[in-house]
């Protein structure tokens, strides 16, 4: 069966003067053109709930899988009207401990604070039918954490999202892609469907669901990498 691809963004803005890691950036001009293509290639954009049958080998079909980490206000201004536009779907992967906070976690290390979506706004975007899926509660290196402290965060995580939101939390995101087999054990014991990972590559229908590999689109790339990270093997090579 065909592979997956498993898009993995974080912020959708133009990147700060002078900030760290500017990969961690795709323009709102950027991504828009990204998304319009993929519709031009007749590919369906989708959340990963909606992606599971053929991320389970159940179902084929031209499609893509849109993640976004951490919850980035700019995601809700500037990515959920292009979404929308093109009838697309996406998951944005929430810190619970850090709604309508900022990325605390690394803020030091990037040399920026970028806020993050508040209740109201999360619930917004799950309103335009989009979906909320999990980030740990305050975002650690969960392989650090000992057995109590690592199902506080991904079990917490699940039940504080559901909590405050109402709906299931089914997806989970590994904080810095770090997750070995103990890891993966505490996503499924907290009733998660599926966990992605930063391990690059794109997903291969029927395979292990709670380590599965992304597509990392960053805006250090040259523009006609996107193709070739959807397209090709560029990906599946690494």
């Amino acid at each position: 069966m065909k592979p997956v691809p498993i898009l993995m963004y974080h912020n959708i803005a133009v990147a700060p003067k002078g900030v760290r890691l500017r990969g961690l950036y795709v323009s709102p001009r950027r991504f828009a053109r990204q998304m319009a293509l993929l519709r031009w290639l007749g590919y369906r954009g989708l959340s990963m709930s909606a992606a599971m049958p053929y991320l389970r080998g159940e179902r084929e079909d031209k499609v893509v899988v849109i993640t976004l980490d951490d919850g980035y206000r700019d995601n809700l201004e500037f990515a959920l009207p292009v979404l929308r536009h093109h009838g697309f779907t996406a998951t944005c992967y929430v810190v619970s401990g850090a709604i309508g906070a900022d990325n605390r976690w690394d803020a030091q290390r990037l040399g920026v604070h970028k806020p993050l979506m508040d209740r109201d706004e999360l619930r917004c975007w799950r309103d335009a039918g989009m979906e909320i899926g999990a980030h740990s509660r305050h975002h650690p290196c969960l392989p650090e954490l000992d057995e109590s402290g690592l199902d506080e965060e991904v079990a917490g995580a699940k039940h504080d999202l559901e909590g405050v939101f109402a709906v299931p939390v089914t997806q989970f995101c590994y904080p810095y892609g770090a997750a070995g087999a103990r890891e993966r054990e505490a996503a499924r014991r907290a009733g998660f469907a599926a966990a992605v990972t930063v391990r690059r590559g794109r997903a291969l229908p029927g395979g292990d669901l709670f380590d599965l590999p992304r597509v990392m689109v960053g805006g250090h790339h040259a523009p006609h990498v996107f193709p070739l990270q959807l397209l090709t093997r560029h990906e599946d090579r690494h």
